[in-house]
This record gives structure tokens, sequence and C-alpha cells, in this order.
């Protein structure tokens, strides 16, 4: 099976052709184009919907049209388009969405709705090496979201908890604005917190110790907020330690939580995604933490480029989840979550 997939959740327009038969536990990307308006957002400090959405209407069909042509693919020789179907910012996601459905009218080829959660989910089903055994804990860590999925079988999720208020990787967006960080400040932070002293501040760790898998960071910002009020002007030392710090918190309750859900559900993999998924020291934590639990886990994240938006990650689950719809059947959801 050849698909067709396309992206446009947030501010990424993204296309992608993806292949995979029957036998295969993973699928082969054949090409995946992203153009990304984030120079854009960058400079208000966050994404502007409408900004989103008009650059996603001039990129859409350029994009589509290289990806194709990346693939050495024909019109004639795909079986289905896919197409983030939400959740997401309604503009952006009318306009993947109303160009599959042109494109699967004017081809009359069937569409194949996906929910963008659970792509990342699937990006971690690329690698050929990647021997993923159910069932699976799946980390979803970004900017809208923080959930923990337990993914029985291809066919068998069950949500398990998820961020109260803000997402993990909004937290560090938001502290990032306090800091006089540039936007998205999670790569800033990163490289930042490898400078600073992660004694400097103490600030809390939410929901650490609660018996269920839910997440709060509103009152991590609260806290940074707070000593940023009380210190004044920030120096270049004061701002790496306080990034350490930031991190230092965020990780500790993302991966106190996933081990905690891995021993309870008796996970057999871990699967990382998401776009605070490309952190490094999320990855070495949630390792280390393995090893130090003695858990025979096997650990799986996907490459940085298919950890923030893209297409391939929504043609990956459509291969495993070939449910075609007519276009007359396919609407945008923004507020879709797991079902």
């Amino acid at each position: 099976m050849k698909i067709l997939a396309i992206e446009t959740s947030c501010d990424e327009t993204s296309a992608a052709v993806v292949s995979k038969n029957s036998r295969q536990d993973h699928v082969k990307v054949l090409s995946n184009v992203i153009s990304s308006s984030l120079v854009f957002h960058s400079k208000t400090g966050g994404i502007i919907p409408d900004v989103a959405a008009r650059e996603q209407l001039k990129y859409i069909i350029p994009v589509i049209q290289q990806a194709i042509e990346n693939s050495k693919s024909r019109i004639e020789d795909l079986d289905a388009i896919a197409v983030t179907q939400g959740p997401g910012l309604i503009g952006s996601l009318l306009i993947g969405v109303e160009a599959a459905k042109t494109l699967s009218y004017l081809w009359k080829k069937p569409i194949i709705p996906v929910n963008h959660l659970f792509g990342h989910i699937y990006a971690n089903f690329v690698d050929p090496k990647n021997k993923i055994g159910f069932p699976a804990l799946a980390l979803l860590v970004s900017g809208g979201h923080t959930d923990l999925v337990l993914v029985k079988s291809h066919d068998n999720f069950k949500w398990l908890g998820g961020t109260r208020d803000d997402a993990a990787g909004e937290a560090y967006d938001k502290i990032g604005r306090l800091l006089n960080l540039p936007y998205p400040a999670g790569p800033a932070i990163e490289n930042l917190a490898k400078k600073g002293d992660e004694k400097a501040f103490n600030f809390p760790r939410p929901m650490i110790g609660s018996k269920d898998f839910d997440f709060s960071f509103s009152g991590l910002k609260a806290a940074v907020w707070r000593e940023t009020k009380k210190i004044g002007r920030l120096d270049d030392k004061t701002i790496a330690d306080i990034s350490t710090c930031v991190q230092k918190s965020i990780i500790e309750v993302l991966v106190r939580k996933t081990i905690k859900a891995a021993k309870e559900t008796k996970a057999k993999s871990i699967l990382l995604g998401g776009g605070v998924a490309a952190n490094q020291k999320l990855r070495d934590e949630i390792r280390l933490q393995i090893k130090n639990s003695k858990l025979k886990i096997s650990f799986f994240f996907p490459e940085k480029i298919l950890c923030t938006d893209n297409a391939a990650m929504i043609g990956a689950y459509a291969a495993f989840h070939p449910e075609k719809k007519l276009w007359s059947e396919v609407y945008a959801n923004p507020e879709l979550y797991f079902q």
C-alpha cells in the first residue's frame, strides 16, 4: 500500500509518501517534506493561528507536489490519502483536510483520517530496526499535549492520564518568555541547561507523587515567575541556572510517571513521541531509570525530524490502520482527542 499523507495541525505544512506491505512491521518513508512558518511566530513569541493558516494556504499544494516528486511516485500509484483530522488549530486543520478532500474527489482516491496524537506514537514505527513489543507505553510530550497511553495492540489503545493544565512543551515556552528566550524555548532551555547549576533553585515537581498518571506544569511556571520577579534583572548565569532547574523539574516528573506506568501495566516497550521527545536529557533519563529499575523494557524514540509535526508519522499510522472513507465523510475536528 502506498499513501500520500498530509499534516497541517499547527504551523507546519507537511506532506509525505509512505509505503507498507502486509508482512512489514514498519513503514517505509519515501518522502517527507516540511514547510514551517516558525520564522513568523518567533517574532511574536508564539503561534498566531491566522498567520499559520495563511502560510499553509500558500504552501500546501507545492509541498504535496514536492512530496510526490521526491518519492518518485505517480498519482496512479497512490492507494489512499491520509490527513490529520485533529486535534489542532481549526484554520490549519481545514487547509489540510480540504486539500485532501479535493484531491480525493479529483483523483478518486479514498481518505484515511488520522488523529494527530496517534501519529506521534507511530513515528516510532518508521525505523525498521525497531522491534516494538506489546503492550507498549507511549509518552506523548509536546507543546499542546502531555499524555501517557497504553498501546495494547495496533487496534487497542487506553489513555492512562494527561495534563490538567499546561503541557510540558507549553511550560517550556512560557518560562522561555520569562527568560527572554527565543520561541520555541525548548531547544534554548535544553542548551542553556548544560551550563547551569541544578542546585541553584528548588522548583516544584507538580504531581510527582500522585497516584494517578496526570500531569500539571502551571505551578512550575508560576514558581519561576515569582523567582524572576524577586531577582529582577537576570544575568546569563542566572538564566542558565533557571533553565537547568526547570528542565530537571519537568524531566523528573515525566520520567517518574512513565516508569511507574510501565511497571503497573507490565509494558514491554516504552515509546516517546512529540516535540519534547527530541530533548536528549529526557531520552537519557528514561534510559537510565529503566536500567536502574532493572526493567526488561525496550525503549524507542523517533529521529528528531520525526518528533516535531510531520506527515510521515501521519502516513505511518494510516498504513497500520487503513480505514478508508469517502471524501464527503471526512471533517476537521480541532477537539479530537483519544478515541
